[in-house]
């Protein structure tokens, strides 16, 4: 492999790892500091950390993957995620950075339903915590499986540990580095690399679907328009082929963002809550920027391989294969540090926020209700090291698909927290049976759901995204249970 890649690839690994310890030095004192940052997160870096440890490398690879197999169809994803994180930001945030303060200064999403709902607050802490670590440790597994197909497709015999295949190897680097930074650095540490990750994403889904089209063997727009044509003219429609069922099942992505820990923890760490807006803006335009450069991508590189003859094995590996073909080796290791910090970014989040549940909702709630803050610091380090021994176990079948695991992770969460997280902050008839009711019901729902194949063909059919099936029973579950029921003394005012 080209010295070239090698230097752009150690330069990014050594950032990390140094914000990693500058972070360490400003912010790991506390459970506070180590799991929230102080509630101290200026607006750009709260909204590229949660635009970064929201898109991981589905970005990267799912969804151009899917979009040069089934063509514009498949963006329906995208404009779902869109609009959702649009009402994630405009109804959840400002609501959830002042309410999480206001009810005993809670620092994890357990904590928080748990002061909300006091009289159901063990069972609230409980059952959210054990939905938290079981689909993070799936969502985890699907970013290790993104490092391991990278590391297959552009470092093949490169790097060897103890006799592994090139995919493990992958896995267990990636996982290696994500550990060495967030160990060490806690939340600020992850939000300030996602910050840095960010911006790295979104440069190189700007460069590379515009050298795709203008560049050597590219053709233009017009020439790629004609070269999909003449492959599948369904490729440049948006609705062709796509029945009611396919696109709702896109287009309801959106839904999950409202109950996805990772992300809605970053509002709860916004600096003040006047700066919820400027992050918002900032957030959605790094994010609209971002997804149409991974849906071209994905397009114009199918009309790039149809051009050159290319033979594209595993959709999913598009951005590696055009990254080592099209660029200089410099550039090219910039790009693969691009995929890294798409993959990164997700994975140090979900590991982190596992990490609290396991220490502020098990450890501290069981174990040792007395604990010192150095002693949590030190558990959640360990926990989060224990959830991504889980998750490399998960990953470790080589064909597993990134789009997959992301959306079975994906919908769980949303079914299990989004009508929780909505309805405790925007209904004050909300109450702690009606709460425990709509996560189990949405998350033993989405499982049910999977188990059974739905989500691939539903009474002879398309498949329904598990999502929808879930979070409409969890959505009722909580209005019904919490309407028949009364939990004395939980019928409070809610800020806003």
């Amino acid at each position: 492999m080209a010295i070239g890649v090698w230097i752009s690839l150690i330069a990014y690994f050594v950032l990390m790892i140094a914000i990693g310890i500058y972070a360490m030095r400003k912010a790991t004192s506390s459970s506070e500091d180590y799991m929230l940052g102080g509630r101290g997160l200026s607006p750009k870096v709260a909204a590229l950390s949660a635009g970064a440890s929201d898109m991981s490398g589905w970005l990267l690879l799912g969804l151009p993957g899917a979009l040069f197999v089934s063509g514009l169809g498949s963006a329906w994803i995208g404009i779902g995620l869109l609009v959702g994180a649009f009402f994630n930001w405009t109804l959840v945030a400002p609501r959830l950075r002042e309410q999480t303060v206001h009810y005993g200064n809670a620092i994890t999403i357990p904590e928080f339903l748990a002061n909300r709902f006091p009289t159901r607050a063990l069972s609230l802490r409980t059952v959210s915590a054990i939905v938290i670590v079981v689909f993070f440790a799936v969502y985890t597994a699907s970013g290790l499986v993104a490092g391991g197909k990278l590391f297959e497709s552009a470092f093949a015999g490169v790097i060897n540990i103890g006799g592994l295949s090139d995919y493990a190897t992958g896995v267990i680097l990636t996982l290696g580095v994500v550990l060495a930074y967030t160990v060490v650095g806690g939340f600020l540490a992850v939000s300030m690399t996602d910050f840095v990750q960010g911006c790295i994403m979104m440069l190189a889904l700007v460069i590379m679907p515009l050298v795709v089209l203008f560049g050597e063997g590219g053709g233009g727009f017009s020439q790629a328009s004609q070269t999909l044509n003449e492959v599948d003219p369904n490729l440049l429609s948006w609705t062709s082929g796509l029945t009611f069922i396919g696109w709702l099942s896109a287009v309801t992505w959106g839904l999950g963002y409202f109950g996805q820990p990772h992300i809605i923890v970053r509002f709860m760490a916004i600096r003040t809550l006047k700066e919820v807006p400027v992050a918002r803006n900032i957030g959605m335009s790094w994010m609209l920027i971002s997804l149409i450069g991974a849906i071209s991508l994905g397009i114009f590189g199918r009309a790039y391989a149809v051009r050159n003859g290319m033979n594209v094995e595993d959709p999913e590996t598009i951005f590696i294969i055009l990254a080592d073909l099209l660029f200089n080796p410099l550039i090219t290791g910039f790009l693969y540090a691009a995929l890294l910090a798409a993959i990164m970014s997700t994975i140090s989040s979900q590991l982190l926020v596992s990490s609290s549940s396991l220490t502020e909702d098990f450890y501290r709630l069981f174990l040792r209700k007395d604990a010192t803050d150095k002693e949590t610091v030190t558990v959640g380090r360990i926990s989060v090291v224990l959830v991504g021994v889980v998750a490399v176990i998960i990953a470790s079948d080589p064909n597993s698909q990134v789009l997959g695991l992301v959306s079975h992770a994906w919908a769980g969460f949303g079914a299990a927290f989004g009508p929780l997280i909505i309805l405790s902050l925007m209904w004050s008839r909300t109450n702690g049976t009606g709460a425990i009711a709509g996560m189990i019901v949405g998350a033993v729902t989405v499982m049910i759901w999977i188990s059974l194949g739905w989500d691939a063909s539903f009474l002879g059919g398309p498949g329904i995204y598990e999502i929808i099936p879930g979070f409409i029973a969890s959505f009722l579950a909580i209005l019904v249970v919490s309407s028949v029921t009364a939990d004395a003394g939980e019928y409070q005012q809610i800020p806003r």
